[in-house]
């Protein structure tokens, strides 16, 4: 299982996040349709970005799962992340509480 606080990176994208809340759901965390690696790693020749996941993710936005799992993306990229083929979902901000 992946920890909180794991810096991980696309094999296919610029894409960087680190992971805020932890689920076993994100074994298969993957960005543009590959798996992510621990930063530093390199990364595999042979894969490339599944254009049915590509619409990009945005920096300094967390993404989230039904499961509990969220990632906050430090660099963005042309990939989209999933937990396999889902995409995960832009965490929404709370509102704030009305100052009459």
């Amino acid at each position: 299982m992946i920890k909180n606080g794991t810096r991980l990176q696309s094999q296919v994208c610029d894409t960087q996040v680190i992971v805020v809340r932890s689920a076993d759901s994100l074994d298969d965390l993957r960005v543009g349709g590959a798996p992510v690696v621990p930063i530093g790693t390199d990364p595999d020749a042979g894969l490339t970005l599944d254009e049915a996941l590509s619409d990009g993710n945005l920096m300094g936005k967390r993404y989230v799962d039904d499961g509990g799992a969220e990632v906050l993306v430090t660099k963005a990229g042309k990939g989209t992340i999933s937990v396999g083929s889902p995409p995960l979902a832009l965490k929404e901000a709370k509102p704030l509480p009305a100052s009459d």
